[in-house]
């Protein structure tokens, strides 16, 4: 072993707390060997990833870029569906064309391309687009964005399960959210010293560094040692819907798990309507944006290792104790239209409550993505996933356009009481889930 590999993983070790580097579940030798270095491949990886989907987020900065710009108010509420679900339903098909390739990490770098030449559209965009057409191309560019995103949320996770041993990637996923968050939060608090309106040249700022952060993450990608796969098993998109449904017939706990995914949407649905319900009271000036961003930012960098480590520890726990969180912050949400005026027309009980949400999101997050990876093998995780993320885009289109309905009759504060009903029904699933890190584990 090189000096260069000895340093690698001590400091892999020092990060995980781990004694020996070695010692690796549910992963082939040779990718054990490996498992330093493409530790923090995957790391700054996941640290591109998530910076650009801060800095592009559907539910603070495009809806600026629509105000911005002039697009009709209509196209705002398409925003979050079509960033969710165009992730989400094409990953059937594209999880039939993983399986047949041997290496899988190429996929991932594809879709990091797309989705880097989607956030420069939208930069263009921020600069140059103007009324309907500007929010019809905002809409078209974001489609592909997404799509770009759905490439790579399947093939992430299949590297991640074929080259990072269990018990280790949830501690990567958190450290990579607490770095981004803390960049994040630098971002934010440039944007609230910049001053009271929504500059179109800052906005234009943040999707070009989200276009950096895409490349960073297909660049870091193709550098992944990854040993060739099994190939058998590649199938079309409706095959691949059929053995979804097989599955869910024949594993219980596959199907336990999406239903618990499914009302743990609840705290997705959540963020938007709280901070929609921000903008309705304070204003939608660049320094309350940049106040919710630096809030956003500084809950994935604290929430980040620890959700990480416990979702080592039992995944099913994080996704219970994140649901109950986001009922608590759901409640407290709708709470503040009853306070007094001088505090409900500022931002900051509405900032103090996102944050709080965003922390509890994120261990949903964390947890169901740990969850589905450690419940599949390395036969099945590619079509657990693809399944899995499919399902939630049919739904998310669904519940989406249900609540934007409901939202029209009983305002966001009276649908935040609805969500944080769907909360609470989501920790008390994700309590009956079964254990798939350690069965012993209570």
């Amino acid at each position: 072993m090189s000096a260069n590999e000895a340093s690698l993983t001590r400091l892999f070790e020092r990060v995980t707390g781990d004694e020996d580097s070695r010692m690796c579940r549910d992963i082939s030798d040779e990718a054990c060997q490996e498992q330093p270095g493409n530790f923090f491949r995957h790391l700054v990886a996941a640290l591109g990833n998530k910076l650009a989907d801060e800095l592009s987020n559907a539910r603070l900065i495009l809806p600026w870029l629509m105000g911005a710009i002039g697009a009709p108010v209509w196209m705002v509420g398409l925003l979050v569906p079509i960033r969710e679900a165009g992730a989400l339903l094409p990953q059937l098909l594209i999880a039939g064309y993983i399986r047949l390739r041997p290496i899988r990490k190429w996929v991932w770098v594809t879709g990091g391309i797309v989705q880097a030449i989607g956030a420069l559209l939208l930069a263009l965009l921020a600069l140059f687009g103007h009324g309907s057409w500007g929010g019809a191309l905002v809409l078209v560019a974001l489609t592909g964005l997404s799509l770009g995103r759905g490439l790579s949320s399947v093939s992430t996770k299949d590297v991640l399960g074929k080259t990072i041993a269990k018990q280790r990637r949830g501690t990567l996923m958190g450290w990579s959210a607490s770095v981004a968050g803390a960049l994040t939060l630098l971002i934010g608090a440039a944007m609230v010293v910049m001053g009271d309106q929504p500059g179109t040249w800052a906005l234009a700022i943040l999707l070009f560094a989200a276009a950096l952060g895409w490349g960073l993450n297909a660049l870091c990608a193709a550098a992944i040692r990854e040993a060739p796969g099994a190939t058998e098993g590649g199938a079309n998109a409706w095959d691949s819907v059929k053995q979804g449904v097989s599955l869910m017939r024949r594993d219980r706990r596959f199907l336990h798990f999406n239903l618990s995914r499914a009302l743990l949407l609840s705290s997705a649905l959540a963020l938007p309507y709280l901070a929609l319900l921000g903008q309705q009271n304070s204003g939608t000036d660049l320094a309350s944006l940049g106040i919710l961003i630096v809030t956003s930012g500084a809950a994935s960098m604290i929430a980040g290792p620890i959700w990480g480590r416990l979702a080592d520890r039992s995944s099913r726990r994080v996704m219970r104790n994140s649901a109950i969180g986001a009922a608590v912050c759901c409640l407290a949400g709708a709470a503040c239209v009853w306070l007094p005026d001088a505090a409900r027309e500022s931002v900051w009980p509405y900032a103090l409550v996102y944050g709080l949400l965003m922390i509890a999101h994120a261990g949903i997050r964390l947890g169901r993505k740990t969850y589905v990876v450690d419940l599949s093998d390395s036969n099945t995780r590619a079509l657990y996933v693809a399944f899995s993320n499919t399902f939630t885009g049919v739904l998310m289109l669904v519940v989406g356009l249900l609540l934007g309905g409901l939202a029209q009759w009983l305002g966001s504060a009276g649908l935040l009481l609805v969500l944080a009903a769907l909360a609470v029904a989501a920790a008390l699933s994700s309590h009956a889930l079964v254990e798939v890190e350690d069965p012993d584990a209570s």
